[in-house]
C-alpha cells in the first residue's frame, strides 16, 4: 500500500497523466542534453519531475536525428571545401622548360651553345691542341712561320680577349639558368601551398570525425541500448501479468 501511494502520485510532465515509477525516469536521470532538449519543450519542468517511457522515447529519437544531421552537414561542408580545393584553377602551374625554350631570343640560343661547349672536355683538349701548336709552330719556325715569337705575346692577347668575351657569355646563360630556378621556385611554392590547403581540409575532416561523430554514433548506440531495455523491461512486466491472470472457464 505504501507503494502504490509513491506511486499514484507521479504523473508525466507532457501529459499530466499517471505514470509508475517502473515505466518513467526522473529528469535528474538523463544525459544534459536530452534534459536541456525537454526543458525547451517545457520551461517550467523541475529536476524532480518524471517523464514516461513514451514520451522519453520521441525525445531520445530526436536527439539521435538531430546528432545524424549535424554530423551529415558538417560532413557535407567540408566534402565541398575539399571539392573545390581539388578543383580550384587557382594556381597558375606552368611548363618552365617549354616557356623558357619558347621564348628564346638568337643571342640567349648562342649563349646557351657557348656556355655548353665552354664547359665540356671537347672544349679543353680543342684548346690544349690549339696552344700546343700555336707554341711549336712559332717556337720551331715550322713551315717558315714566325708570326709570334717567344714569349707568345700575341697568344696571350688573343687568351686574354677569348677570355673577356666568353665570360659575359656564360654569365648570360647563368642568368637564364636563375630565371629557370626562380620559375620553378614559383611553381613549388604554388604547389606546396595547394597541397596544404588540402591538407588543412583533411585534418577538419578527421578532426570531425575523431571529435564528433564518434562520439555520436557512442552516444545513439547507448540510447539504443537503453532503448532496448527498456523494451525488454516491458516485455518481462506484460509475461508476468499475462502469468498472474488467473485462466477464465
Amino acid at each position: 500500500m505504501a507503494e502504490q501511494a509513491t506511486t499514484a502520485g507521479l504523473t508525466c510532465l507532457v501529459d499530466g497523466e499517471s505514470i509508475s515509477m517502473e515505466t518513467s525516469l526522473q529528469l535528474t536521470e538523463l544525459d544534459p542534453g536530452l534534459r536541456n532538449r525537454i526543458k525547451r519543450d517545457y520551461p517550467q519542468a523541475k529536476a524532480t519531475d518524471y517523464i514516461c517511457g513514451h514520451h522519453l522515447l520521441k525525445y531520445r529519437l530526436e536527439r539521435v536525428d538531430s546528432m545524424i544531421n549535424a554530423d551529415l552537414k558538417q560532413t557535407k561542408k567540408i566534402n565541398q571545401k575539399l571539392t573545390r580545393a581539388l578543383q580550384s584553377d587557382d594556381y597558375d602551374i606552368i611548363d618552365v622548360n617549354e616557356v623558357l625554350n619558347d621564348n628564346l631570343t638568337f643571342g640567349q640560343k648562342v649563349s646557351d651553345d657557348v656556355a655548353r661547349f665552354g664547359g665540356s672536355w671537347g672544349f679543353i683538349l680543342v684548346f690544349m691542341f690549339v696552344l700546343l701548336s700555336w707554341m711549336i709552330i712559332n717556337g720551331l719556325h715550322l713551315f717558315g712561320v714566325n708570326f709570334d715569337n717567344y714569349p707568345y705575346i700575341l697568344l696571350n692577347l688573343v687568351l686574354s680577349c677569348v677570355a673577356a668575351v666568353q665570360a659575359p657569355i656564360i654569365m648570360m646563360s647563368q642568368n637564364r639558368s636563375a630565371d629557370r630556378d626562380r620559375m620553378m621556385a614559383e611553381n613549388d611554392y604554388h604547389v606546396n601551398l595547394k597541397s596544404e590547403h588540402e591538407l588543412r581540409l583533411l585534418h577538419a575532416k578527421v578532426d570531425h570525425l575523431a571529435q564528433n561523430q564518434v562520439p555520436h554514433t557512442m552516444e545513439i548506440e547507448r540510447f539504443q541500448l537503453e532503448i532496448l531495455g527498456e523494451i525488454r523491461q516491458e516485455l518481462a512486466e506484460l509475461r508476468a501479468a499475462g502469468h498472474k491472470t488467473p485462466p477464465t472457464r
